[in-house]
Formats: C-alpha cells, structure tokens, sequence
C-alpha cells in the first residue's frame, strides 16, 4: 500500500492531474469573462452583475465543504492528485468513490478494506476517468442545440420553460435525497435537518426582508444539519 501511495502521489501524477485543473480554471475564466460581455449586451448594470458574482461565490461555499470532506477519503484511497483532479472536475463525491469501488472490486480488491495493489489502483483510475467521459461527450455535442430543444419543450412561452426548469431541478434533488431518505440513519437525519433549516431561513428572510439570508442558506443549512447529525 505505501509503494502504491508514493506512485499516486508522485510528482507525475501532480503534473498530469495539475493539467487538468488548469484547463478548468482557465475555461472557468473564458466564461465568467463572457457572461459578463453578454451581461453587459443586455442591459444588465454592474451592480446587478456583481451582485450575482457574489451570490453564487457565497452559495458555492456550502457544497465545497461537502465536497471537501469527501476528498479526504479519497486522498486516503487513490491518493491526492486524483483527488484534487477529479473533484476540480465533476465534483460529485458519490460517484468518484462508488467508480473508484468498481474499479477495484473488478480485480478482487475492495476500497478501503484490502490493500490497494498497482493493476486496483490502475482499475481506479481508469474507471473514475471513463465513467465520466459520456458526460463530457454529451454536453459538448447538445450544449449549442439546446436552445431548440427548450422551445420545443416550452413552444416559446417563458413562464413554462421556467416551470420546466423547476421541475427539473426538484426531480434531480429528489433523486439524490431519495436514497438517502430510504435508509433511515444518520443520512437520513441529515437530510430532513438539511430541508428544514433551509425552510426555516428562506421564510425568515422572506418575511424580515433579509437578502443576505437567503445567499447563505444553503451554505448554513448544509454545515447545520452535518453538525447537529455530528452531535446527535
């Protein structure tokens, strides 16, 4: 196990990984960079553009710990660079720990139990990698067609692509804390501690007329219910 840690946390793998997350930041900055020309185009004031950088700077701030947290195990399994370089990327811990499993138990070895051998932590790698690839493949043909697909959807009435959206994002949430729900554990707790403090906070600040509230809600809700469940 401590020979395969010094080749996933050799120099190499920093430069092969540090590539990658180089590649991210800069995208991330071509588009901040454009969304703010097209801001501008639109009629959008400064103030209402930097009024949105920090809204979503400040939301981001919640699930970054999650994902956070969820690097350690995986800094323990396969090591730092891939850690940094996967969650930089996809960000979902979930499904890097559930590829990472897969792709050890393929060759007899199981996560986090057994120790990892070099063709396991190969196995790993190459698993996390592949399994997202579908991903990057479909956004970057469907991305630019999107536009069609959503007046189709909507037949070009604004109010209905909203409640499309909506129900998008709700089906997707559910989804993930269906799972969770089903187990009825700490998770569990968790999850409905989570969806009540965000409750409780978007009301307060509806009703008192906070708006910084309603930027940090997800931020408190998610370390409130991870404490509480911590303590309980």
């Amino acid at each position: 196990m401590k020979d395969i840690m010094k080749i996933a946390n050799s120099i190499p793998m920093w430069i092969a990984c540090g590539t990658a997350v180089i590649l991210v930041i800069v995208q991330a900055v071509i588009f901040a960079k454009s969304s703010y020309k097209a801001g501008e185009k639109i009629g959008l004031t400064k103030k209402q553009m930097r009024g949105a950088i920090r809204s979503s700077a400040i939301t981001s701030i919640g699930p970054s710990i999650v994902i956070l947290s969820g690097m350690l195990s995986l800094l323990i399994t396969v090591g730092g660079p891939m850690a940094w370089m996967r969650l930089s990327m996809i960000g979902s811990v979930m499904f890097e720990s559930m590829a990472a499993g897969f792709g050890t138990s393929s060759v007899g070895v199981q996560l986090g139990a057994d120790a990892m051998t070099e063709l396991a932590f190969g196995m790993a790698v190459w698993t996390m990698i592949l399994g997202s690839i579908g991903w990057v493949i479909v956004s970057t043909f469907s991305a630019s067609r999107m536009d069609k697909v959503e007046k189709k959807l909507s037949g070009g009435d604004p109010k209905m692509l909203t409640a499309i959206s909506g129900a998008a994002i709700l089906g997707a949430f559910c989804a993930l804390s269906s799972s969770h729900l089903t187990k009825l554990n700490k998770n569990s707790i968790a999850c409905v501690l989570g969806a009540g403090i965000m409750a409780v906070l978007l009301i307060l600040g509806e009703k008192k007329n906070i708006k910084w509230l309603g930027e940090w809600a997800l931020t408190i809700s998610i370390l409130g219910s991870m404490i509480i469940t911590a303590i309980i």
